[in-house]
C-alpha cells in the first residue's frame, strides 16, 4: 500500500533545508568539496572519544535485547572508526563523479550535444544498527554533491548523534553547508520519510528482507538496496582441497554477521568424502555449527540434518548449511533457485567449469577461488558504499559514487529547429561523435 497523506510539516522543512543545501553542493568545485571531506575526517578524529563512548553506551542498552549478529553489527570500536575515517580520506581522493561528458556529439553544425553526469539531489538512506555506516554514506553523499537524510536503527542512536555532530561540525569548517546531512532520530520519522516524494529522490534501505519490501511498498520514491545475503560456495569436483579450505573458512568465519558470508556450502559428490572431514575438522574449530543433507551426514553423522528452511536462511551466524550435488549444473540450479543474488563463488582448477559458473549464475558477485567476503566498496576500490543492490538492473553490487549520480542531456545551437530536418527538402543531420 503506498502512503499518500502528506508528510509531517517538521520534517517537510528538514527536506527543505536539505534540497537547500544540495542545490548549492551541486555547483561548488571539486577544490572545495575534496577539502570539506577532509574536514569531516579531521573532525572524526577530534569526536573519537565521543563517539566511542556512545558506542559503549548503545551497546550496554542493546546488550541481552537483539540477536547477536545485530549486535556485532553495532559495536564500533576504535579499529573499525580507524577504518571508516580512512575511507572518507580514500572517497576524498576519488575522481569527481559530477561532470564528466559521457557524449559529445555534433548533431548538425553548430549544434552540439552532450550527455553530462549530475547528482541525484537528495538521498535517504535507511540503515540497521551499523553506526560506522553512517560515516560512509554522508562521505559518499558530498563526494557525489548529494545532500543526505540519514536514518540509523534505534539501537545506534547515540552512536550516530555523535557521529552526525562531528560531520556537521567538519562541514561546518568548510564551504558546504552542514545541513547537507541531517539525521531522523525515531521510527515515526522512517514513515513520514518515505512521504517526501516532492524532496527526495532515492530511498535506500539497508535492512531485512521483510522491511526492504515494506520500504518498497509504501513509498512512491525510487528504492535502491537488498534484503538477504544468502550467499553459497560450490567446491567443485577439480577443487584444490587446501585451497578450498581456506577459503571456506574465510568466506564463513572472518564476519559471519556481514551480508556476504557464506550461508550455504555445496560440494561435488566426487570429493565429498575427501574434503567434507577436512573443512568439517577445521570449521568446528572455530565454532561453526554444520547442518547436512542425508548424503553430507552419512560422511558426517554428527552434523545436524539440514531442512528446506536452511537452503533459504540468512544465518548472520557461525552456522552453515552443506549440501552434495553430483554437478556443476546442479550447482547452479541450487544457487539461482536458493541465493539472494548478492555473491556466489566457486572453487575449482577447472577454467572451462569456472567459466561456465560465472556465466550463468545470477548474481551481483561472482567469484573463481576467493573468498565471498571481498564483496566490499572499499575492498573494490570505490573507497566505501553506500549499500549493496541485489536488483538486476544498475547500480548492482557495491553502491559506490557510480550509484549516487544520474546524467543530463545539454544541448546547444544557434537559431536551430526541427522543421528544417523534415519534409521534401529536409536537411540530414551529421551525428559526428567529438573529442
Amino acid at each position: 500500500m503506498i502512503i499518500y497523506q502528506a508528510a509531517d510539516s517538521d520534517l517537510i522543512a528538514i527536506a527543505q533545508k536539505t534540497r537547500l543545501a544540495a542545490s548549492k553542493l551541486a555547483v561548488v568545485s571539486s577544490e572545495v568539496k575534496t577539502r570539506a571531506i577532509e574536514a569531516i575526517a579531521i573532525a572524526l578524529e577530534s569526536a573519537k572519544d565521543e563517539i566511542l563512548q556512545a558506542n559503549i553506551t548503545d551497546c550496554e542498552a542493546a546488550a541481552e535485547k537483539i540477536a547477536k549478529p545485530l549486535y556485532k553489527r553495532l559495536q564500533l570500536d576504535e579499529h573499525k572508526l580507524r577504518d571508516a575515517i580512512a575511507g572518507v580520506r580514500d572517497v576524498g581522493k576519488l575522481s569527481d563523479p559530477v561532470g564528466a561528458v559521457q557524449i559529445h556529439r555534433e548533431i548538425d553544425t553548430n549544434l552540439i550535444l552532450k550527455r553530462i553526469t549530475s547528482p541525484l539531489g537528495v538521498l535517504g538512506v535507511i540503515f540497521e544498527a551499523r553506526p560506522e555506516a553512517a560515516i560512509q554514506i554522508a562521505s559518499l553523499a558530498i563526494k557525489s554533491r548529494n545532500g543526505v537524510i540519514l536514518k540509523g536503527g534505534k539501537e545506534a542512536i547515540r552512536s550516530c548523534e555523535a557521529i552526525v555532530k562531528a560531520i556537521k561540525q567538519g562541514l561546518s569548517e568548510s564551504a558546504v553547508n552542514p545541513d547537507a546531512v541531517q539525521l531522523l532520530t525515531t521510527r515515526e520519522e522512517t514513515i513520514e520519510l518515505l512521504k517526501l516524494d516532492k524532496y527526495v529522490d532515492l530511498i535506500i534501505p539497508r535492512g531485512s528482507n521483510s522491511f526492504v519490501r515494506f520500504v518498497q511498498e509504501n513509498t512512491r520514491i525510487p528504492v535502491l538496496g537488498h534484503a538477504d545475503g544468502i550467499c553459497h560456495l560450490y567446491v567443485d569436483k577439480a577443487a584444490d582441497i587446501a585451497k578450498a579450505v581456506t577459503i571456506t573458512i574465510d568466506s564463513k568465519t572472518q564476519y559471519p554477521a556481514a551480508c556476504n558470508a557464506i550461508e550455504t556450502l555445496l560440494v561435488h559428490s566426487d570429493i565429498a568424502t575427501t574434503f567434507l572431514p577436512k573443512v568439517a575438522d577445521a570449521l568446528e574449530k572455530v565454532n561453526v555449527e554444520l547442518r547436512g543433507d542425508e548424503r553430507t551426514r552419512d560422511i558426517l553423522p554428527n552434523i545436524v540434518a539440514a531442512t528446506e528452511e536452511d537452503w533459504e536462511t540468512e544465518y548472520s551466524d557461525l552456522i552453515l548449511s552443506i549440501k552434495i550435488v553430483d554437478s556443476l549444473q546442479e550447482a547452479i540450479a541450487h544457487i539461482n533457485d536458493y541465493g539472494s543474488r548478492h555473491t556466489e563463488a566457486i572453487i575449482t582448477e577447472d577454467s572451462e567449469a569456472a567459466k561456465t559458473f560465472l556465466a550463468l549464475v545470477n548474481a551481483a558477485g561472482v567469484y573463481h577461488n576467493c573468498s565471498t567476503r571481498f564483496a566490499d566498496g572499499f575492498r573494490y576500490g570505490f573507497g566505501a558504499e553506500v549499500g549493496i543492490s541485489t536488483q538486476q538492473m544498475p547500480p548492482r553490487g557495491p553502491v559506490g559514487l557510480e550509484g549516487l549520480v544520474t546524467y543530463k542531456y545539454q544541448m546547444i545551437g544557434d537559431g536551430h529547429v526541427v522543421s528544417t530536418y523534415t519534409g521534401k527538402n529536409a536537411k540530414s543531420f551529421t551525428h559526428r561523435d567529438l573529442k
